[in-house]
């Protein structure tokens, strides 16, 4: 009767044991304090990656080095850390005052410290899930090593292949290469990985940066060194975890420290008592919705005002920028930069210092101050840290008058998702969220519908989303289930099931904020991983992401603003304000 059940698992089911194995396990290490990858303790670890097989990870699970996943794992890890043999895991816990310079990775904003030349320090701040996605790219990273090394280790001894000796050579000499040194490089490199010449060629220089130009071939030769050092003399790499780390990891420690700074600017800029609307977004599509059709009135002349929504999203374009920053500022836009190591920067705009603004969103002059709406846009939070940030933030502000509650009239969470029911800039409105993992759901009723966003040139879907423990363990066999099951799921994405909890203890159970605020969520896909090809490995979005980005902005800021009119007729909307006719 076992037998008929085990054979009887279906992957998904064998996906969602292995997914729920890694979590386990990674906390045990975390407790333990510290573990090597590639010894005993780590095996449950690589065992439920290779079972799992991830399609961020693409060829993980076999022979031949997967070079997507390597390029997006590399993009979220401190440069240089193939060269070391120990990872620390740290708390904040004073390096960014000491001649250590921080290290931030290109795709993650998370300060790393190299301490010497086998160590590397990565500073925890968001949480459990920065402490996940971390663990889950060493794993990766140290298969990946792996496999270089049985490519390349001819025999026990230490006996190495021709072309490791050829690329050792390329990888230690001082000169910079020459084109024709560099294809020799890539052609022994070619081999080692069991790609073609082609695909090397390809990705190679998508690795490069202004310092290490070559830094894939670095890569691949550190990798291969290490793994190679952990085979014959048994040095072991080894991740620690800091026993500070240990000791704050969740006690909310940054997402206090954040929040209390932005109640001292609302206090201190007397915003405390107006209608506050909380948006978790980016820090250009709203200041760029409410200031660059009136700051980029010449550009506006020669181009639609989507055409200055994409030139404002190339950062080659810093001068169009300064200049819708200089509007806003001007307009009483505050800008509260973190430095409590949330990483979560901050706007406030004060509706009623607007004059020089968009005219879809002036306020009449016969509405009172103390009435018009204050927005509070924060940069986007990681996975478990919605949760810490959110829950501080809602909670009353402790003076020397006693506890300040915020008036929030509306929170309203915008960002990028994975999509299971169309391609890339497409649009997902949720009427809930499933907490993966666990049977925790949390349906609310979203003020913006598919009807808001439909009619644009874009695909919009609505139902139910995932918040994931973390988007690289995804795979198609979760995925599909989660589709085509009754539970009606349409994207996957990290953060919106901890925002919800905390809005929902705040509003129902601890009584900080009303009852009756007002919840948006949207999100825009920024891949489907049900698609080959269009995981997030695949590369960025590029200019698709910005027309629904704006899109989605636009809406919720003609929610928050036709609100406060009441019953005052909207001004006329023409195509130098509104996106409706882009």
């Amino acid at each position: 009767m076992g037998n008929l059940k085990l054979q009887g698992r279906t992957r998904a089911q064998e996906s969602s044991n292995a997914i729920e194995r890694m979590y386990i396990t990674m906390r045990h290490l975390f407790n333990r304090g510290f573990y090597k990858p590639m010894g005993v303790s780590g095996e449950t670890l690589r065992e439920a990656l290779l079972i799992l097989r991830p399609e961020i990870y693409g060829s993980v699970a076999e022979e031949k080095v997967e070079l997507n996943g390597l390029l997006y794992v590399m993009d979220r890890l401190p440069l240089g850390i193939e060269e070391c043999r120990f990872i620390n895991l740290t708390s904040d816990e004073g390096y960014g005052n000491s001649h250590f310079k921080p290290i931030v990775p290109p795709k993650r904003r998370r300060n790393c410290y190299r301490i010497d030349e086998e160590q590397m320090n990565i500073e925890i701040t968001r949480g459990r899930s920065e402490i996940y996605d971390i663990l889950t790219h060493l794993t990766f990273l140290f298969i990946e090593s792996h496999k270089i090394m049985r490519r390349v280790l001819i025999d026990e001894e230490g006996e190495v292949s021709r072309d490791w000796q050829k690329l050792e050579r390329t990888v230690l000499q001082q000169e910079p290469l020459t084109q024709a040194e560099r294809e020799v490089a890539l052609t022994h490199t070619a081999n080692i990985l069991g790609r073609t010449f082609r695909e090397v060629t390809t990705i190679y220089p998508l690795f490069g940066t202004s310092s290490q130009p070559e830094r894939f071939l670095h890569i691949i030769y550190y990798l291969g060194k290490l793994a190679i050092d952990e085979m014959l003399n048994n040095n072991k790499r080894i991740v620690t975890f800091s026993p500070v780390l240990r000791e704050r990891l969740g006690h909310h420690i940054h997402g206090e420290i954040w929040a209390n700074k932005v109640k001292e600017v609302l206090l201190e800029k007397n915003l405390m008592n107006r209608p506050l609307h909380i948006i978790s977004a980016n820090m250009h599509s709203v200041m760029n919705i409410l200031y660059a059709s009136e700051a980029l009135k010449t550009e506006l002349k020669k181009k639609s005002l989507f055409g200055i929504y994409e030139d404002l999203s190339n950062s080659a374009n810093g001068n169009l920028r300064m200049k819708v920053m200089k509007s806003a500022l001007n307009e009483g836009m505050v800008f509260i930069e973190d430095t409590s190591g949330a990483n979560i920067d901050v706007q406030i705009f004060d509706s009623a210092k607007m004059s020089e603004v968009n005219p879809l969103f002036k306020l009449s002059s016969k509405m009172k101050p103390e009435e018009k709406p204050v927005i509070m846009v924060m940069d986007y939070a990681f996975g478990e840290q919605a949760y810490e940030t959110m829950d501080e933030m809602l909670k009353p502000y402790q003076s020397e008058q006693g506890n300040i509650h915020l008036n929030v009239d509306s929170i309203s969470i915008m960002g990028k998702a994975g999509i299971l029911v169309g391609g890339k800039g497409d649009i997902m409105i949720p009427t809930a969220h499933l907490f993966e993992g666990t049977a925790d759901n949390y349906p609310f009723k979203n003020e913006l519908s598919k009807a808001d966003l439909d009619g644009h040139g874009i695909q919009v879907s609505d139902g139910s989303m995932v918040t994931v423990l973390g988007t690289s363990l995804q795979n198609k066999d979760i995925l599909k289930f989660f589709h085509e099951s009754t539970w009606n799921v349409v994207g996957l994405e990290m953060e919106g099931a901890h925002y919800q909890k905390a809005i929902q203890a705040a509003a129902r159970l601890r009584g900080n904020i009303s009852e009756n605020v007002k919840v948006r969520y949207a999100y825009y896909a920024s891949d489907n991983p049900l698609e080959t090809g269009s995981t997030l490995a695949s590369g960025g979005l590029g200019t698709t992401g910005v027309k629904p980005t704006y899109l989605i902005t636009e809406k919720i800021l003609e929610q928050i603003f036709s609100g406060s009119r009441k019953e005052e007729p909207q001004p006329k909307k023409n195509a130098k304000t509104s996106l409706n006719e882009a």
